[in-house]
């Protein structure tokens, strides 16, 4: 079928079919909230916001539901799942001030004999009396057909005949599901032809489940074969594996089957962070479209590429969903990755300074650390302070810190080639670390010097595992000296930051004693 401007709806059923996953329940204030902002802001065409029947709470969140789309015009675009039980789904959906009602009927021979025990003449019976009366009390009926695609396989002649009985009764929208997501698109795309071709006045919707994960692969043969309306949830809420993205199908239906849609899509990461917020499930960083990682560039030669010529850009830009791309820093960084991190932050370095930091974040990178943009200027600030002095390095550290008790360190230092043993305790493990440190000093005539001032921060908007920057000011003799040092463990950035006051003194006093020295030869062969 052409695609060529055909517009394809998208019923969004995240309030209804996504309750449905493992743990999710949106109150009445979330549901209200989704809603306008799934219709207003993302503009989807239809949203599915409840199943009749099921609680006060449900019926108090449709009723707000429907109150404000009324007012806003919108009421013919909130639709209930109802189901055959002649009056009272329809009464509950008419409290609610509700125009749409999506009833469940049965899709397989199977579901209709031993789920309800009916036969399918019984079961159309009582479709049509719901159906009759519906549209006597003035509201729009939609029809799933529950369980179709086990149905269309097992026994397509109770599919046709189900079909043929109710063609003519008044259905706007008859909802073929993929129940429990067994279908692949050669399957999805063979069956829905065939629906298409044998029905062609009739509107098919194709609701599918992502149990192998080929969701909207199969949505693009529903619309292949010439389905008018997809259903989908915000971040693949539903049951089991959930249903097909919200996201992903509204991308790929636009990019490779060029059909027009009514969705805005600078807003699907904004609905998705919404509902991510109020389910409680959470996003994974390698979702499509809307995870945090997906417009990040990892390897340095990509970050090469895109610098001399967009090389490894494609037409799914983050700018398209209101979003930037970033260039990680890490182990994998390259020149190319801090200079694109620089220009974002404005910032500019000379080829030395910025070979200096590139190497400070591959060793961090290669500990494991986590690196963000935002660590950058702490890095910077600690590289460039750096005089990259070496008297003393510290080989290992252990801190063990308990409430209501004494923190204590045990450290392994390297002295100028002479290996030290030292342990401390004290009020925290900072303190104790000062007092170990003052121990393998104490041998060489050297005390640390009086703390004047101890920051610590995290980057503005910075988490739990963001590198953490230590500055201490230190009294040297009436001069004041600022240290930094930059460790994902507060602690260790501040041991960090002590070992560069203790190296720059050791490096001071080794040259006073050197000029001293010469001093002492230049008199006596003078």
């Amino acid at each position: 079928m052409d695609n060529a401007s055909r517009h394809i709806q998208l019923m969004d059923t995240t309030l209804r079919d996504g309750e449905q996953t493992q743990g999710v329940s949106f109150s009445p204030e979330e549901k209200v909230n989704l809603a306008k902002a799934l219709l207003q802001q993302l503009k989807v065409d239809r949203i599915e916001v409840a199943s009749a029947r099921v609680s006060k709470g449900e019926m108090d969140a449709v009723c707000n539901i429907n109150t404000w789309a009324q007012q806003q015009g919108l009421g013919d675009r909130i639709e209930v799942l109802g189901f055959v039980d002649h009056t009272k789904s329809v009464d509950w959906i008419l409290q609610t001030g509700g125009r749409v009602i999506n009833l469940l009927t049965k899709g397989s021979e199977k579901h209709c004999r031993e789920q309800l025990g009916k036969t399918l003449e019984q079961h159309v019976a009582e479709i049509l009396a719901t159906v009759e009366y519906a549209l006597a009390k003035g509201l729009q009926v939609n029809a799933y057909l529950e369980d179709w695609s086990n149905g269309y396989r097992n026994s397509p002649d109770y599919v046709y005949a189900m079909m043929d009985q109710l063609k003519d009764c008044g259905i706007r929208h008859f909802m073929l599901p993929d129940t429990l997501g067994v279908m692949s698109p050669d399957e999805v795309f063979d069956s829905l032809s065939d629906m298409t071709t044998r029905y062609p006045r009739q509107q098919f919707d194709f609701h599918p489940h992502n149990d192998y994960g080929l969701a909207t692969a199969n949505v693009m043969a529903a619309v292949r074969a010439g389905v008018s309306s997809v259903h989908c949830t915000v971040n693949c809420l539903g049951e089991r594996a959930g249903n097909a993205s919200l996201a992903e199908v509204s991308v790929v239906l636009r990019d490779k089957l060029g059909v027009e849609l009514s969705i805005d899509e600078s807003y699907l990461v904004q609905l998705s962070a919404m509902v991510e917020s109020f389910s409680g499930k959470r996003v994974p960083a390698n979702a499509p479209i809307v995870g945090a990682d997906v417009f990040t560039q990892t390897a340095g030669i990509h970050a090469d590429g895109d610098k001399k010529g967009g090389l490894y850009k494609t037409r799914l830009s983050p700018e398209r969903f209101s979003r930037t791309r970033s260039y990680a820093l890490g182990k994998m960084s390259g020149r190319a990755s801090l200079a694109k991190n620089l220009e974002a932050l404005g910032l500019s370095l000379s080829e030395e300074n910025q070979k200096k930091v590139l190497a400070r974040i591959v060793k961090l990178g290669d500990s494991k650390e986590l690196i963000t943009a935002d660590d950058l200027p702490f890095i910077i600030s600690e590289v460039l302070e750096s005089k990259n002095y070496h008297h003393i390095k510290l080989l290992n550290c252990s801190v063990t810190s308990g409430l209501n008790l004494k923190s204590t360190v045990s450290i392994r230092v390297d002295v100028d080639g002479d290996i030290q043993h030292a342990t401390g305790s004290g009020n925290g493990g900072f303190d104790a670390f000062i007092h170990a440190m003052n121990e393998v000093m104490a041998s060489r005539h050297y005390v640390l010097p009086t703390l004047v001032d101890y920051e610590v921060r995290i980057p503005r908007g910075g988490h739990t595992n963001a590198l953490t920057e230590c500055v201490i000011t230190w009294d040297c003799d009436g001069q004041e000296i600022k240290t930094r040092g930059v460790h994902s463990n507060q602690v260790f950035a501040g041991i960090l930051a002590t070992l560069r006051i203790v190296n720059l003194q050791l490096h001071e006093r080794g040259q006073t004693q050197a000029s001293t020295t010469t001093a002492l030869v230049a008199d006596s062969q003078g």
